[in-house]
């Protein structure tokens, strides 16, 4: 109980304390990915860490910055996380220091650096090596055994022989895959009765780390790093409209259960939508943004080409934003009955 009069004044935290929260939010995700599908992630957060800080210092030698607050701040650290997350663990090691390289150098120093960056960094980063090298990105590990590690690394450093016999398909790019080659012939209850990828809720350990992700996400709700307007409203999107084309055609749609379990939704929903930078400021704006954001990912996820469009989703909408905060400005208090004062003195 509080024992000191009002006004109950917070604390300002600090951009490292933020962060460092929001690394740690990430780690139980990080456990549940490593445990199912090996220790390669953790080799590619090492790489796009390490670039990330290589990055950033140079830029900010090259601006004249001071280096020290900056790379403190680790905010590169976290854009390097979430980068390294959206992306497949095996992918060569070029491919996560080029997306990283586009998002710290490109889309964050270049628009001005941390607080005025348009478009969301990571997810930038994401965009450039999907569409430059979508091959290699198709390219996900299945559950892995204690003794797949060898092999990880191997294509980690680019030896790719015998990587067919590592890789396999995501639970949305073979539910997709799956559905179009049946050419209406097929289910998605005959596709997801597939034991070795599916699970309960998803693909199969593809949910628990969804679910250290939720985990990580609450965290942050509850220590108020973020308002729940983002992941509320992304999550609700996501579920009203994969609810409603799944009650429409069952046998065509997977149910809303699937979809938030299933690809980027809880990674995007808890930690990229909620970008304080590139997302709408205003409460009502960032339910619209949120909103926009899933829709679009469920859209592109479904009929699109990609097999997940959380990083497409985020970036149109950060297109948005500016027009989204226009129109959603909360009144100024007072300013309402100021001007019904004015009115009456008017009269």
């Amino acid at each position: 109980m509080i024992d000191q009069p009002a006004p109950y004044l917070l604390k300002p935290a600090s951009v490292t304390r933020v962060m460092a929260q929001v690394l740690l939010a990430l780690v139980p995700g990080i456990a549940a990915y490593v445990w199912w599908f090996g220790p390669a992630i953790l080799v590619q957060l090492a790489i796009a860490s390490a670039t990330a800080l290589a990055a950033e210092a140079a830029m900010l030698g090259l601006r004249g910055k001071p280096m020290g607050p900056a790379l403190a701040d680790l905010s590169a650290l976290v854009t390097a996380w979430l980068l390294a997350l959206t992306l497949p663990p095996i992918v060569p090691w070029w491919l996560t220091v080029v997306a990283v390289l586009f998002a710290i150098v490109v889309a964050k120093h270049l628009y001005g650096g941390l607080g005025q960056n348009p478009f969301n960094p990571a997810m930038v980063g994401f965009a450039v090596v999907i569409v430059s090298y979508p091959a290699l990105i198709s390219q996900w590990p299945g559950i892995s055994g204690p003794d797949a590690f060898a092999a990880q690394l191997d294509a980690i450093l680019g030896h790719r022989a015998g990587l067919d016999a590592l890789t396999g398909a995501t639970p949305l790019d073979h539910l997709k895959t799956a559905l179009k080659l049946a050419e209406g012939n097929g289910s998605v209850a005959a596709v997801l009765a597939d034991a070795g990828i599916y699970g309960p809720l998803g693909g199969r350990g593809w949910e628990w780390v969804g679910l250290g992700y939720l985990a990580g996400g609450l965290f942050l709700v509850a220590r108020r790093i973020m308002t729940w307007h983002v992941p509320a409203a992304y999550l609700g999107a996501m579920a009203v409209l994969a609810g409603a084309l799944w009650l429409f055609d069952g046998a065509s749609f997977a149910s809303p259960l699937f979809h938030l379990f299933s690809g980027g939704t809880l990674l995007g929903a808890f930690f990229i939508a909620t970008d304080p930078v590139s997302g709408s400021t205003t409460p009502r704006g960032k339910l619209l943004f949120a909103a926009g954001a899933a829709t679009l990912a469920y859209l592109i996820r479904v009929f699109g080409g990609y097999p997940d469009g959380v990083a497409f989703g985020v970036l149109l909408m950060n297109l948005c934003v500016p027009l989204i905060d226009m129109y959603t400005q909360p009144p100024i208090f007072g300013a309402k009955a100021m001007a019904e004062l004015g009115r009456k003195e008017g009269r």
